[in-house]
């Protein structure tokens, strides 16, 4: 796929983020986030010429060869799942989106531990309940997020969620407002939690005007997976 009017589309979306960000009332600034998943090193330059500086991919194997093949200085995002033997892996990323139990997270602060520097992480919420995604239960944060206080090699930045594909817009609210709660859980607890990374192409416009700060984008830009 050739990406000479990514520039427009950004530019396009942009617009509808600042649209969303006053209709929301939250004033929060918000961080693009480009999928580049499934894409090779020329989305990544091609998003670096654009004017996107954070990346993100959902794969460990994919995104470490990819880094290696671009010279822009990117921000890389870990979104997708992180298996707990590849842990050392965070090293390579800015932000860790999807800790999404607690054994990863113990995982995770092992390795903060180890190399003297925390983990930046997010954690991965499943407020729509759904059998088929992984995540944390609301009522599930607060005793985590006590526990994580205690966890000196992790960074608790905020939450991450996704909502049910073609999801009614009553239930998008509902799952993104729901993970804001649990993001202000954190944030009364202590943590430096900030961040609520949620909206993908079908939803962002939503997911901001919840108070995402972090939207992920990936077929609104480069278009449908692989092509």
């Amino acid at each position: 796929m050739l990406y000479e009017d990514l520039a427009g589309r950004l530019t396009e979306v942009r617009e509808r983020i600042a649209g969303a960000v006053a209709r929301g009332g939250h004033g929060q600034s918000v961080t693009l986030i480009a999928v580049t998943k499934t894409h090779g090193p020329d989305a990544v330059r091609a998003a670096w010429k654009a004017g996107v500086r954070d990346v993100g991919e959902n794969r460990v194997q994919e995104a470490v060869p990819k880094m290696q093949a671009v010279t822009e200085p990117m921000r890389w995002h870990l979104i997708g799942h992180l298996q707990r033997n590849k842990v050392k892996a965070v090293d390579h990323f800015t932000l860790l989106h999807s800790v999404d139990s607690r054994r990863l997270a113990e995982a995770v602060h092992e390795h903060g531990m180890l190399r003297r520097r925390p983990v930046n992480a997010l954690l991965q919420l499943n407020v729509s309940g759904e059998g088929s995604k992984g995540g944390f239960a609301p009522a599930e944060v607060e005793p985590l997020g006590e526990w994580l206080c205690g966890c000196s090699g992790i960074t608790v930045r905020g939450v991450m969620t996704m909502a049910p594909l073609d999801a009614t817009e009553a239930v998008l609210r509902r799952v993104f407002a729901g993970a804001r709660a649990a993001r202000d859980v954190l944030q009364r607890l202590g943590h430096p939690a900030a961040e609520l990374s949620m909206g993908m192409s079908g939803d962002y416009e939503v997911a901001v005007e919840e108070g995402a700060t972090m939207v992920r984008l990936g077929t609104i830009l480069f278009g449908a997976r692989g092509t």
